[in-house]
């Protein structure tokens, strides 16, 4: 039986079958595209060639339909808030995602604008279908309602880079201790070691092919890319580094977490987050590492706990707030309660009221504030502890918190290697809006929002020594 025949013979059942899993959102639906060639995965968000739901269902599919898979990423020059820090990290990726996926027979094919176009490169392959992946965040989701208007063929995305399928909450909820339950839930179904499955038929490269040298500079001649913000050296992108880094932490640090977390001057943070936004490791990784160093007793169930509460319930809490809440970035996603107590204090005397250049440039009174903001300007990191105590301040000393908001944003998308991402978002809402987070007591400009002092903060860890560090250069505590 040729492919095509098998396709129009056997893939309907079969389809519909891959199709109910939870993961999957069938944004354009009718049958595969006949005397086709082969089934193109476009990887975007989930930038990885191993424990990747949506490469596992385009393999799937390209199997059922016995059809090859193609992997394709479209390099994006103008990728919202992305400078040269972030393209150097992502192009570090590329390469272990090529490395990897010939490890499973797969073609990968990445190419750079002008001759980028998802459509054109489809009907170059004459793809029967194109599998995705998701991303909640608004310009990634308009791109793919977008693309799913213009296709002539069947367009799947899967939710790849959560542990729970994003999908199976049908509404945002309000804080952790609600979501947590029903999101835990879930853990025996998705907490599965995946199959990793490989293609039955491998895609033949014609001669001259065109695509791009991962090896190469990605952003090379592109002329409008902000390459004022530099890379970092502390941090390789890619999934081996990722991996590495998880089995180091496992190993050394993550017994101690619960303790140590909450102290930037040390070694105590996974230091992933960089990873998991760009697709490098899924949170399924990380969850199957941590579960098997608990099986093993490696870890206790308070560690286990701490780690997995921040790495899977706050993450995918996120994850919730950026799908169901459109105005995810801005002042205006703050809860009733805490629109209602910035209103009241809108009048409050600032002082000082720092622009964003001095803040950009770490330019206030406050020193632990001022190293924070240039941990992140410097490493592209900021500790976990120090990210709500750094928003905090910028609502004191901003003109309003919707100006507040509007800036914290800037800094983090523009500096954090984990910037542009729902993790972000969530954070400063929670510090600036109140989201995910009950009213505390009225005080001037905060209202009823949680209050963070330089006095109380800096008591809780050696500050001196985090100021100290970050001013002399030392990248964050990490273990190698």
């Amino acid at each position: 039986m040729t492919p095509s025949s098998a396709l129009k013979a056997e893939s309907p059942s079969a389809l519909e079958t891959i199709s109910r899993n939870p993961r999957i959102r069938i944004r354009r639906s009718g049958p595969p595209a006949e005397d086709a060639k082969c089934v193109v995965y476009w990887m975007q968000r989930a930038e990885r060639a191993v424990d990747n739901p949506a490469l596992d269902v385009a393999i799937d599919v390209a199997n059922e339909l016995d059809l090859p898979i193609v992997v394709f990423f479209s390099a994006i020059s103008n990728f919202p808030s992305a400078n040269l820090r972030h393209y150097v990290f992502l192009n570090q990726g590329l390469r272990d995602i090529e490395a990897d996926l010939a490890e499973r027979g797969i073609s990968f094919i990445v190419r750079r604008p002008p001759k980028n176009s998802l459509e054109a490169l489809l009907t170059e392959l004459r793809a029967a279908m194109v599998i995705g992946d998701e991303n909640p965040c608004r310009e990634p989701e308009r791109w793919r309602s977008v693309l799913a208007h213009r296709l002539k063929i069947p367009y799947w995305t899967v939710d790849a880079d959560v542990l729970v399928p994003s999908g199976l909450f049908p509404k945002h909820y309000f804080a952790l201790h609600i979501f947590r339950p029903k999101l835990y839930a879930h853990f025996p179904t998705y907490l599965v070691k995946p199959e990793n499955p490989k293609p039955v038929r491998q895609w033949q490269r014609p001669p001259n092919f065109e695509s791009f040298d991962v090896k190469e500079d990605l952003t090379e001649g592109w002329k409008h890319l902000d390459r004022t913000v530099q890379p970092v050296d502390y941090l390789t992108g890619g999934t081996h580094a990722a991996l590495k880094r998880l089995k180091d932490f496992v190993a050394n640090d993550l017994a101690h977490y619960q303790d140590r977390r909450n102290h930037p001057e040390k070694a105590g943070t996974s230091h992933l987050s960089p990873y998991l936004h760009f697709g490098h490791i899924g949170p399924l990784t990380i969850a199957l590492a941590v579960d098997q160093a608990l099986k093993q007793k490696v870890i206790t169930k308070e560690a286990y706990d701490a780690f997995i509460g921040e790495v899977i319930g706050w993450r995918e809490l996120a994850v919730n707030f950026v799908k169901y809440v459109p105005a995810y970035d801005s002042i205006d996603c703050a809860e009733p309660w805490a629109q209602k107590t910035l209103r009241e204090h809108a009048r409050d005397k600032r002082d000082p009221v720092y622009t964003l250049e001095q803040l950009e440039k770490a330019e206030t009174y406050d020193e632990l504030w001022n190293a924070s903001q240039m941990q992140m300007v410097k490493f592209g990191w900021m500790h976990n502890y120090m990210r709500m105590y750094w928003a905090k301040k910028i609502l004191e000393w901003s003109q309003s918190p919707a100006i507040a908001f509007e800036n914290a944003v800037y800094l983090n998308d523009r500096y954090e290697l984990d910037g542009r991402d729902p993790n972000g978002y969530a954070g400063i809402a929670w510090a600036i809006a109140g989201v995910h987070d009950r009213p505390w007591f009225d005080r001037p400009i905060f209202g009823t929002i949680r209050y963070m002092s330089a006095a109380s903060t800096g008591k809780k860890f050696n500050s001196k020594l985090y100021i100290r560090n970050v001013m002399e250069n030392e990248p964050p505590p990490l273990l190698t």
